[in-house]
């Protein structure tokens, strides 16, 4: 089931604006009316059911130029004896969308569609209904990313070139607060500093960032790619498509102000 929620305040405070003469009176329309009249509404609202768990999505139809610098993020902090690592989920400490080195399109990262979903169980049950939890993502994400992990839940694969791969699949633990430790030619945590999302065939296609109170299989970004991993419990992020490593130092790319970087 679809549906679109159009806003219109938009048109009515311009008409509130506007000469008398510029505007006419909002009429209603029948349903005949209606199937000949088209438009794009704001937000989108999808529901699903698969695996036992039903859905509500809300999406942004939008495309976001992004530029931002966060630091030290940490979720999900509790206790997990079978591997307490740093206390938490996920623990992050730089996140960069852009840099200041190199070209003006390099300056933002681009977004597009933002989505919320909702996840729980029985829904057509008033009395059973049950949230389980929920997630945010994006439809694709492109750009160049400062990126500093101490400590993922999750699933991920950077690809390395020569220095290997960073592939959550190869953590004993099932990707469950992984210190980025591998064998072999691969790259560790120590070793990412900055990532391009997205190659020539197109932009990366499943971001996604859930916490949960059980484990839940998420359906694939779209029918031509595979099923994502299951997401566990607690916080988990999934981030595995068109991922390349910028180096393998470890080096996080500056992202200054604009007019820092041009005094610079």
């Amino acid at each position: 089931m679809r549906l679109i929620i159009a806003l219109s305040g938009l048109a009515a405070a311009s008409c509130l604006l506007a000469p008398p003469t510029a505007c006419a009176q909002m009429q209603a329309l029948d349903d005949s009316e209606l199937a000949l009249t088209s438009g794009q509404g704001l937000l989108e609202l999808t529901n699903s059911s698969a695996n036992g768990f039903d859905f509500s999505r809300i999406s942004l139809g939008a495309d976001v130029a992004l530029n931002a610098n966060f630091r030290n993020m940490r979720w999900g902090e509790y206790s997990y004896p079978a591997r307490n690592g740093s206390g938490a989920d996920i623990d992050i400490a730089a996140l960069q969308f852009g840099r200041s080195d190199g070209t003006a399109a390099q300056r933002v990262v681009q977004i597009t569609n933002p989505y919320f979903e909702v996840v729980y169980r029985n829904g057509g049950n008033a009395a059973t209904r049950e949230i389980v939890g929920m997630r945010f993502g994006f439809d694709s994400i492109a750009g160049d990313i400062g990126l500093k992990l101490n400590t993922l839940s999750g699933s991920m694969l950077i690809d390395g070139g020569a220095a290997g791969t960073l592939d959550s699949r190869g953590d004993p633990g099932g990707g469950k607060r992984w210190d980025g430790a591998c064998t072999g030619t691969c790259l560790n945590f120590n070793q990412v500093g900055a990532i391009r999302a997205g190659d020539a065939n197109g932009p990366s296609r499943d971001f996604w960032m859930a916490v949960l109170k059980t484990p839940v299989q998420f359906a694939a970004p779209n029918p031509a790619m595979p099923l994502p991993d299951v997401a566990q419990a607690g916080f988990w992020m999934n981030w595995r498509d068109r991922l390349t490593a910028l180096n393998a130092t470890g080096a996080l790319p500056p992202n200054l102000l604009a007019g820092v970087a041009a005094a610079k």
